[in-house]
């Protein structure tokens, strides 16, 4: 069996050669010959549109409508794209303003895009590329800007002002997974797209290739490998099949996050796949590097699910983590009961919120200030320094703006969301004046000369599970890509 399998490798390895130097450059300047060739046209279009009005479908920008998806398709066709299979009926702007699209695996999920020219989600950023920002703008997308902490409520009011639109601007294609996976599940659903609360149509996307080229996720090979190695195959295959829109009820319409998840559920019966609770956010507070670097066995993932699950992230900015700050530092440590948390942070005591106050509490009780500095790790999981400071700023005396030991270690504990921590030795050498006490200026000196302190002072001890009830799951399982033979 092995000799059977280094046989059949190395026959792939020639044909890749092979493919490397006749077929891959033909269809990579034919590509860029059609993306060329379609920009006139985007240009021409474009010229004097604004961003914010759609302007009446008048015949000419018809025919140019007509000859970029002409001109698209003959690109992808030049990709090995050769038959795009369609199950379904795609609905109209007046059944479904939106249409939801997943699982989102790769950049070749602009298939469907370009068949229909429905305008999608993109960063601001992409405007301004030449060629391809032109080609994008003829769509008509909705910006995002990352700069901008205002961006996600604009990116929704946008959302809901077209899709109330009653058919006057393009329909909307959203990834609501909001990013790359592997396909092997479908992970959690942003509610962007639901927040509206119009019909939308589930499309689920398929590649059943006997090779997997097409995924480009976090931890696979980077995005010109993927183009390389699709295009060296002689045949690509693509399936778009649109389910039946799907009406929400006046619940859903109430509860977006409900909405979403039984959209979701309705495609992964359609691709026969599991759903799982987690999203980007989390691969992104899991994947996050740095001093603080989360272990394993964090509860922080299970606790970004909640605040997610209960819509607390929407409302978090820096301005929001300030003022949030400062009412926790005014309880002076004061602890908080269920009742009094479910108070504090203007919610009703659900299952969610009972969850999120057992990580936390200790004899029926709670320090806000933990829940502040946890909030803030999965919110700005990279700006792990300025979550530091925030802490600081909230255990700190007035005197001299110090904390000691113990409140080191609280701070530590719930910024990698572990349940043991041993931080003596740390402070010990942080404190190099022997006070018994450090200040965040003392701690940033620290970490300059010893940014793997945690490691170093083994301050994390090894843990096989979860510190709470459910076991520890690896979030980039589900977003590492899958083999490429």
């Amino acid at each position: 069996m092995k000799m059977r399998n280094n046989f059949e490798h190395k026959i792939l390895m020639k044909d890749l050669r092979l493919m490397t130097v006749t077929l891959f450059p033909v269809r990579l300047l034919f590509a860029a010959f059609m993306m060329l060739l379609a920009w006139p046209f985007a240009f021409v279009a474009t010229v004097g549109c604004s961003e914010d009005a759609v302007e009446p479908l008048s015949w000419w920008r018809w025919l140019v409508d007509l000859a970029l998806k002409a001109i698209m398709r003959a690109m992808w066709f030049s990709g090995g794209f050769h038959w795009v299979r369609v199950k379904g009926r795609p609905a109209l702007p007046s059944e479904a303003p939106i249409l939801t699209l997943a699982p989102h695996s790769s950049y070749f999920d602009a298939i469907p895009v370009t068949r229909t020219m429905a305008s999608i989600v993109m960063k601001a950023e992409s405007r301004n590329v030449p060629v391809w920002g032109t080609l994008i703008k003829f769509i008509r997308p909705v910006f995002v800007s990352r700069s901008d902490q205002d961006s996600r409520r604009k990116t929704v009011e946008e959302i809901k002002r077209r899709a109330f639109s009653a058919g006057e601007w393009p329909q909307m294609m959203v990834f609501p997974e909001g990013t790359c996976t592997n396909r092997s599940c479908l992970i959690a659903f942003k509610p962007g797209a639901f927040i509206p609360g119009v019909p939308v149509q589930p499309v689920v996307l398929r590649y059943p290739n006997e090779m997997d080229t097409i995924s480009w996720t976090w931890q696979g090979p980077g995005a010109f490998k993927i183009l390389w190695l699709t295009l060296c195959q002689l045949h690509n295959s693509i399936e778009i099949e649109y389910l039946p829109t799907y009406t929400p009820s006046e619940e859903e319409k109430r509860d977006p996050a409900l909405f979403a998840s039984n959209v979701r559920c309705i495609m992964a019966k359609a691709l026969q796949l599991p759903t799982t609770d987690y999203s980007f956010e989390d691969c992104r507070l899991a994947m996050a590097k740095g001093p603080l670097c989360l272990p394993s066995h964090t509860c922080l993932l299970e606790f970004s699910r909640l605040v997610r699950r209960l819509g607390l992230n929407g409302r978090v900015t820096d301005q929001f983590l300030h003022e949030e700050s400062s009412r926790a530092r005014k309880l002076c440590g004061h602890k908080l009961s269920l009742e009094a948390f479910a108070e504090y942070v203007n919610l009703p005591i659900t299952e969610a919120l009972q969850d999120i106050f057992a990580l936390f509490e200790e004899h029926d009780q709670m320090d806000v200030r933990e829940y502040v500095i946890a909030l803030s790790v999965v919110c700005r999981p990279v700006r792990y320094l300025e979550t530091i400071q925030l802490a600081f700023r909230m255990f700190e005396a007035e005197e001299d703006g110090a904390i000691v030991e113990d409140e080191l270690a609280v701070i530590l504990k719930t910024a990698l969301g572990v349940a043991d921590l041993t931080v003596c030795d740390v402070f010990r050498a942080i404190d190099t004046g022997d006070k018994g006490k450090i200040t965040f200026e003392d701690f940033c000196t620290f970490l300059e000369g010893c940014p793997n302190f945690i490691e170093l002072y083994h301050c994390v001890p090894d843990q096989t599970s979860h510190t709470f009830s459910e076991p520890s799951v690896s979030i980039t399982n589900h977003t590492h890509n899958k083999k490429h033979d």
